[in-house]
């Protein structure tokens, strides 16, 4: 009986000719197209530039257990807090830029820089290496950890300002 079940299941385990064909002519025309793209210089339609919306440098720094600071380098007020055991998307972006930046000797001062353009991208960029990261490509939620950092610290400016406000009007008092 078992001869049975394997003279039936190897006669019908054949791959159809023009298939393998159909294959072979689709690797051969995908490597030509690229071959050609590669020796004539082609290079894919970029989207046209967008206005910048909103652009800050952040300083990024670790904490002992674990938390990222993000602070502001424009006055050096803390803008965000990357807690423990959260956000990886953040931290492994932030890893490899500070992977770059050790093996060209360059220390943490520099800050990165957090763009928000028109057209709803957001970008980190590391100015110290010329390194840039699209940050739109990872998907909206991976991005909006991002982007949690301009609107917190869009918050903390104007409950600053709030709280500034308040000060003024008691001394006027």
């Amino acid at each position: 009986m078992s001869q049975l079940f394997m003279s039936r299941g190897s006669s019908n385990d054949k791959v159809p000719q023009g298939f393998i064909i159909a294959a072979g002519v689709m690797v051969v025309a995908s490597l030509v197209m690229v071959s050609v793209a590669r020796l004539t210089g082609y290079q894919p339609p970029q989207p046209p530039p967008s206005a910048i919306v909103e652009q800050r440098d952040f300083r990024f720094v670790d904490r002992a257990d674990g938390a990222v600071l993000v602070y502001d380098s424009a006055d050096g007020h803390l803008a965000y807090t990357v807690e423990p055991s959260t956000e990886g998307f953040v931290r492994g972006v932030l890893r490899g830029l500070v992977r770059e930046r050790r093996a060209d000797r360059i220390g943490s001062t520099p800050p990165f820089r957090l763009t928000h353009w028109a057209d709803g991208r957001l970008s980190l960029d590391d100015p110290s290496t010329g390194r840039h990261v699209d940050l739109e490509v990872f998907g909206p939620t991976n991005a909006s950890a991002f982007a949690a950092i301009l609107i917190a610290d869009d918050a903390h400016k104007v409950a600053g300002e709030a709280h500034k406000d308040q000060l003024a009007q008691k001394d006027r008092s």
